[in-house]
């Protein structure tokens, strides 16, 4: 896997510099979360095999679970149409949002 030559096929067009990532349990096929990722985002999560995001209120790279220890390994990396999107299919070790549900769509529907 060359690492570059992937990046070089994203359209980092969100603010000029981000993909969306979207996590989903490649068992139940269940939304967990999505995120902004930059291309070191990008690159770590390729390199270690866990998702990393880039975190633009912080401003910082951030691996998922680093701190609640609720990481997301990935299984399969799916570029959309536009390669602005890209679909991890994760295994989530607990929570994936940080008010300790499953999922960041917990909330009723709005219609």
């Amino acid at each position: 896997m060359n690492i570059k030559n992937i990046i070089s096929q994203l359209n980092f067009k969100w603010a000029g510099e981000y993909v969306i990532g979207i996590a989903q349990d490649y068992k139940t096929k269940r939304v967990l979360m999505c995120a902004f990722m930059n291309k070191k985002a990008v690159e770590k999560t390729l390199k270690t095999g866990y998702a990393h995001y880039w975190s633009t209120s912080r401003k910082k790279l951030w691996k998922k679970g680093e701190e609640s220890g609720h990481v997301q390994k990935i299984i399969k990396i799916i570029p959309d149409c536009d390669d602005d999107t890209l679909l991890l299919m994760v295994k989530q070790k607990g929570a994936a949002c940080h008010t300790n549900n499953k999922t960041c769509f917990y909330k009723k529907s709005i219609i």
